[in-house]
């Protein structure tokens, strides 16, 4: 991505602590970005980050919990004032159904609030990107469907962590299409991807152990980030750095009906 001659492009990696983020961040630092790598555990991420980021300055870290959105909304305001790229790849599977502090059942909250609420947030320092088209990068997955959006908290139903993850993953890919229409007038794109069967905590938490790298995992995501596309791409669902076929995105009430329940949750729009 272009930018002034003086100036590194930004990113910003959520769920940096996990296999997949972290190797997102050095596939974006190896194309010259400078990084701000979200986490929930600060000391995890310094240790993680080790000799790596002893060589490499242009990474900070920022603690937050993106299935709040106070925490959300107070960490878009230290963020810098202008940045590139925003990767969304925090995600968790708890085995059995936890709350946020708010009541909001967790995976709902931050696998697909977070997302949401971080889009609404760094919309105004995106749009001050001196990039070429600054972009949000949603990692979402083939292993999708089932959402119930009578039900999307398991308040109802058994919950069961295969089935809210699968739904979690669904909303990210409608929420991809919506955040790219109303970004769109913002000069923003809007991409969503499978990363691949990775070796994860998280995939193993599915009970699926993954057989790929994180170097693998981060190869799409990382491109999406960086490759000139062009605009009608917004929107779209990648996996292996070519574009999918994505029916979850083509049914528009059901895209306007999430939006307008992530909505019911708050705002984390800048004020």
């Amino acid at each position: 991505m272009a930018r002034m001659a003086d100036q590194r492009p930004l990113a910003v990696v959520t769920g940096a602590n996990g296999a997949i983020g972290f190797a997102i961040a050095r596939g974006l630092e190896d194309r010259g970005f400078d990084l701000v790598l979200v986490v929930r555990n600060r000391a995890r991420a310094e240790r993680s980050l080790g000799e790596w980021r002893d060589s490499h300055r242009r990474v900070s870290v920022e603690t937050c919990d993106l299935g709040r959105r106070l925490e959300v909304m107070a960490l878009a305001e230290r963020l810098p004032q202008a940045i590139d790229v925003l990767v969304n790849n925090a995600a968790e599977c708890p085995h059995h159904r936890e709350e946020t502090p708010e009541g909001i059942e967790r995976q709902w909250a931050t696998n697909v609030l977070g997302y949401h609420w971080l889009i609404e947030a760094c919309t105004p320092v995106l749009s001050r990107s001196r990039s070429q088209g600054a972009r949000v990068v949603n990692v979402a997955s083939y292993y999708a469907g089932g959402l119930d959006l009578r039900d999307v908290e398991f308040r109802r139903r058994p919950y069961d962590n295969d089935t809210a993850y699968r739904q979690s993953k669904q909303a990210d890919r409608m929420l991809t299409v919506a955040h790219a229409r109303r970004l769109r007038d913002h000069g923003i794109a809007v991409y969503a991807c499978h990363p691949g069967e990775v070796r994860s905590k998280l995939s193993k938490d599915l009970g699926f152990g993954g057989h790929e790298s994180p170097e693998t995992g981060a190869d799409t995501p990382v491109w999406l980030a960086t490759e000139a596309l062009p605009p009608e791409a917004s929107g779209k669902y990648f996996a292996r750095r070519r574009e999918d076929s994505c029916r979850f995105g083509t049914d528009e009430a059901e895209v306007a009906a999430l939006m307008e329940l992530c909505a019911s949750y708050g705002s984390a729009a800048a004020p």
